[in-house]
């Protein structure tokens, strides 16, 4: 039995891409491809017509690659600089985010989503980093991200042993006159309480 022709709707593995005219015994054709919605025979007029979708697909593909590359060289030019919390070290009290990063190219012109934003790990320290923007799936840019280190939290004063033992002392205290109170509370409940 001969070869049936027909039009993908849809990539399939091993078989073709959606619009590819593909050649599959008639029984793959009649029992899978065909009533699963996967595929379609090629008639003469299927065939134009997918021609024709295809030629307007790979049209608008090549312009919408022409755009990104323009976004592409001006994400590469930009350098934005984050300021964040760190401490002496220069490591960062928290870290920053991707959707820190698509704020400030924003703040720029540019509208990037969140999610194009590849951070193998989380930004946590002080310092130039590249950042990868996925625009397509075989395009990508590069960012120079600078993170600088804002005013972190005020130092702590240092207590001196003497100060540290009357705090201490000072929450004993404190703690034996709350157990004295409670005991008093407890005894006064029950002598209080109705008794059935």
């Amino acid at each position: 039995m001969a070869n049936v022709k027909l039009i993908l709707v849809e990539s399939i593995h091993r078989l073709g891409e959606a619009g590819d005219l593909v050649s599959v015994k008639p029984g793959f054709a009649r029992n899978f491809l065909l009533p699963q919605g996967k595929a379609l025979l090629a008639t003469e007029s299927r065939v134009k017509e997918f021609e024709h979708k295809r030629r307007i697909a790979e049209e608008k593909a090549a312009r919408e690659q022409k755009d990104l590359q323009a976004v592409k060289q001006r994400l590469e030019a930009l350098k934005i600089e984050i300021g964040a919390r760190a401490g002496e070290s220069g490591k960062l009290f928290g870290s920053v985010t991707a959707a820190q990063i698509a704020d400030k190219i924003a703040a720029a012109g540019l509208a990037v989503d969140r999610r194009r934003i590849d951070l193998r790990e989380p930004i946590k320290e002080v310092g130039a980093h590249k950042v990868t923007v996925r625009l397509l799936r075989e395009l990508t840019a590069t960012l120079s991200v600078h993170v600088v280190a804002e005013a972190g939290p005020p130092p702590e004063e240092e207590e001196t042993p003497e100060e540290a033992a009357d705090d201490r002392r000072g929450r004993r205290r404190r703690r034996d006159e709350d157990d004295d109170d409670d005991d008093e509370e407890r005894t006064t409940g029950e002598d209080s309480a109705p008794r059935e």
